[in-house]
């Protein structure tokens, strides 16, 4: 036990101090801030740089042309449609200072078909723009046609946009919840999950074939079993994960705060009742970033952390011992390929299920794979925001941790035969031959 220690102490504290894990684990939170601001930024700057483009708008009808107005990126030049019937024929004429030429045709009010013609595909801003101006207008001359006074007028002020709010019943009352945050909870924990599992389980690998290859393991193993050098490896850089993710949780916690005392959210006041609920939510419709943090606080973070980290755990474990495994039965970190091929594919198969899953995280699919041993750790962590019953986490963590430890064993009887053979390329009927002693 003392060795294990030891080993697990060396892992830990030669990444712990390495300047790649400090800079990593501060400057993390703020990527993914920037990194969420960054779509943005570029989509605005792209159409800051673009040149405002020219359209021609051949209205066989003589109604529908006014209909389009100039955007930032769009100038519509409106023409009778018995100036330039041939929409080629104009085109070619313009010497490229038109970009596309929309015919609007004559039976565009029975069958709402229209077509832009250019040399190359139109881009979907300019599509959405014509499809949003023209559908509109023809919808509202459609309705003048029936000669009912008033009637747009009385169809506008029908029209009611329902916001649906989830308030959840509990012992202590009602509380406003968000559906929306809990799939983005959801979905960060479930990528952060895969990301981490596959980063650190790759990193363990490269440093068992390192190891093996620079003969350090001969030296390591005459003092320490096999199996512990391997769980070693497995548990030191584990906690370096959990680590990482203790920092961040810190963080994220004390940004929370300061931008709840910045825009005066309160976390108390989401234990509140739906009437009370109803009117705080009527004097901050105006407010988005009030209606931001507000979703972020509803959410009962204690038990989602908790389980996440019992998930987080297992699931490592699980695939951290095959990618040991599979890294000492070769030479080099490229001849890893045949072996954890499969094992990042079954990882890509639990990450799109998850994904999956997110519309609906109590269909039979998204439970079914929350009890499968190697999706869970990914698809659970999309359920666990919609508060999953305590008899389902708990079969499902049964069913994780007996197979991580069946796993362990697995890569153990791997681990102590490949990790001294060297000069030759060990096929899958090798592995099953350590396997089976």
């Amino acid at each position: 036990m003392n060795k294990l220690k030891l080993i697990v102490a060396r892992e830990y504290m030669s990444m712990v101090k390495s300047k790649s894990f400090v800079l990593t684990t501060l400057l993390m939170p703020l990527l993914i801030l920037v990194c969420g601001g960054v779509p943005a930024l570029i989509g605005y700057l792209n159409d800051a740089g673009s040149d405002v483009e020219t359209v021609a708008v051949i209205d066989e009808t003589g109604k529908y042309a006014q209909a389009i107005h100039d955007t930032d990126l769009y100038h519509f030049v409106a023409l009778r449609g018995d100036t330039a019937t041939n929409a080629r024929e104009f085109y070619d004429k313009s010497g490229g200072d038109i970009t596309a030429v929309v015919v609007i045709p004559q039976t565009v009010d029975s069958i709402p078909v229209v077509n832009v013609y250019s040399e190359s595909t139109i881009n979907a801003n300019l599509k959405e723009t014509i499809n949003t101006a023209l559908s509109d207008t023809i919808t509202r001359a459609h309705v003048a046609s029936y000669g009912i006074e008033g009637l747009q007028q009385i169809i506008d002020n029908s029209r009611v946009k329902v916001d649906v709010r989830s308030v959840k019943w509990s012992s202590d009352g009602e509380s406003e919840t968000s559906t929306e945050m809990a799939m983005v909870l959801g979905m960060m924990l479930s990528l952060f999950t895969y990301m981490f599992v596959l980063m650190n389980g790759a990193m363990i690998m490269n440093g068992v074939v390192e190891e093996k290859t620079n003969r350090i393991v001969e030296v390591i193993v005459s003092s320490c079993k096999p199996f512990q050098l391997m769980m070693g490896k497995i548990v030191g850089i584990g906690l370096v994960g959990l680590t990482q993710l203790a920092v961040w949780t810190v963080l994220l916690m004390v940004m929370g705060s300061i931008m709840g005392v910045v825009f005066g959210v309160d976390p108390s006041a989401t234990a509140m009742t739906g009437n009370q609920a109803a009117q705080m939510a009527a004097g901050v419709d105006d407010d988005v970033m009030m209606e931001v943090m507000k979703s972020i606080y509803s959410i009962n973070y204690v038990p989602i952390i908790c389980c996440f980290v019992l998930y987080f755990i297992g699931g490592y474990v699980l695939y951290a011992a095959l990618f040991a495994a599979f890294g000492s039965a070769v030479d080099q970190a490229s001849d890893a390929g045949q072996f954890t091929t499969p094992v990042i594919f079954v990882m890509i198969i639990a990450l799109y299920a998850g994904i999956a899953c997110v519309g609906n995280p109590n269909g039979p699919m998204a439970v079914a794979c929350s009890m499968i041993p190697f999706t869970a750790p990914v698809v659970m962590m999309v359920r666990l925001p919609f508060e999953v019953a305590w008899w389902e986490i708990l079969i499902s963590l049964v069913l994780l941790y007996a197979s991580a430890a069946g796993i362990v064993w697995i890569a153990s009887r791997i681990y102590r035969t490949g990790i001294l053979l060297y000069g030759k390329k060990h096929t899958i009927k090798d592995v099953i031959k350590w396997i089976k002693g």
